[in-house]
């Protein structure tokens, strides 16, 4: 056993634990809340920080909640990596993302008063996940990553999927030899189901179900078979339809990826004159809104998988040039004069070189869609050491009962 120490929470750190100081160091604390005062027991010490784990709440926040779900916390089913904070009251949620969104752009960015918005909250704080990912436990039952762990919790219930994909979850029955992971899917606007079968091998697994859907096959290679029904689902955005197939990327909530179109629109303001340049493309969900606004929209990116379903899904434009291609080997050999640009990276953020040929480029606008605060802190960092202004920041809370931070910001090109 560690040392037992009563500790002051002041603050929520990004990665879900609260903060307390101890003996002059940070010590994280999974499962607490700021303003609380809790017992915990010290599990790591680092030189500048240490690890502890919970252990009774000695002075409880107001706004600390019951979590509904029997896998949160370090109960005897958890705990689960899937949700790190469906103990706090979820307005709580939002400020505190919005104060760590504040930190990071303050700590890694160096900006000394980040211009944020008021935040934009879920309207369903649960039940809002349109996939879900599942791994396979050694005895063959599917659940997520344990918290810190690359273990699978095997689940019964999850409460941020939707029920329909609770529905299905629960009604599998299936062999799992061979299987590296199962991903369910749901196409908002069609209410398809599809079940993602990744294997790895010649070996096809068993699967029984008593629900309409189609089966996908895919490999490691990042090829795919359509066993059953079709490899592509539905969804719509603010009135327009996405062909996604099973391998490509989409927003896990679907009516806030409406409010992320909105953000970005607003934030462009277009004309209908301008040649915008959108890096991270997808399967085309911002291209498709910029292009009715834009005389010529170039679009990157890197997945085949995605690049098929853009082109299905832009197919009634014709001013607009889609790159299947890293967006670090096309930027760097663009010679066309951007009036705007949108980013939309993954959560590694933006390559260097991809910075550096934006700052070449010079677009007056520059549109940063980030999953993840510490990269985006990082990469507007690099934009305002190439001149660049960041005007504004808003927090759109894709991930409610997660520490997962989204956010749309702005930034200028200064004269």
């Amino acid at each position: 056993m560690g040392q037992a120490i009563d500790l002051e929470l002041t603050d929520m750190a990004y990665g879900g634990a609260a903060v307390g100081r101890h003996e002059g160091r940070v010590v994280f604390v999974p499962y607490a809340i700021a303003g609380e005062r809790v017992r915990v027991e010290i599990v790591e010490e680092k030189k500048r920080y240490a690890q502890a784990r919970f252990m009774e709440v000695l002075t409880p926040s107001p706004d600390r909640v019951q979590p509904p779900c029997p896998h949160f916390g370090p109960g005897p089913e958890g705990p689960c990596g899937g949700c790190q904070w469906q103990h706090i009251a979820y307005p709580a949620q939002v400020r505190f993302k919005q104060a760590i969104l504040a930190d990071q752009l303050r700590r890694i960015g160096g900006f000394s008063n980040p211009p944020l918005l008021p935040p934009v909250p879920s309207p369903s704080p649960w039940a809002y996940r349109n996939q879900a990912r599942f791994g396979v436990s050694p005895d063959g039952r599917l659940g997520y990553r344990a918290m810190n762990s690359q273990r699978i919790l095997p689940i019964r219930e999850c409460h941020i999927i939707d029920p329909r994909l609770l529905a299905l979850f629960q009604s599998l029955d299936l062999e799992p030899a061979g299987l590296n992971g199962v991903t369910l899917r749901v196409g908002t606007a069609t209410e398809e189901l599809m079940l993602v079968l990744e294997i790895a091998g010649d070996e096809l697994p068993a699967v029984e179900t008593d629900l309409p859907l189609s089966c996908v096959l895919q490999f490691e290679d990042g090829s795919s078979v359509v066993l059953v029904g079709e490899g592509d689902l539905v969804e719509e955005v603010a009135g327009r339809r996405f062909r996604v197939s099973a391998g490509s990327f989409f927003q896990v909530n679907t009516p806030l990826a409406e409010k992320l179109v909105e953000r970005v629109l607003s934030y462009l303001a277009l004309t209908g004159r301008e040649t915008v340049l959108e890096a991270y493309s997808g399967v085309g969900l911002f291209t498709a809104f910029l292009a009715p606004h834009a005389a010529r929209v170039i679009a990157i990116e890197s997945d085949p998988s995605a690049v098929a379903d853009a082109q299905v899904n832009l197919d009634e434009f014709n001013h607009i040039e889609l790159y299947q291609a890293e967006a670090e080997e096309v930027l760097p050999m663009l010679g066309v004069a951007l009036d705007a640009a949108v980013l939309d990276p993954p959560r590694t953020g933006c390559a260097p070189a991809v910075i550096d040929a934006l700052i070449r480029l010079r677009p007056s606008r520059l549109v940063y869609v980030s999953c993840d605060p510490a990269t985006l802190a990082r990469d507007c960092r690099r934009l305002a050491a190439g001149g660049y202004r960041l005007a504004a920041t808003q927090l759109v809370d894709l991930f409610p009962q997660t520490y997962h931070i989204e956010s749309v910001s702005l930034l200028v090109a200064q004269d």
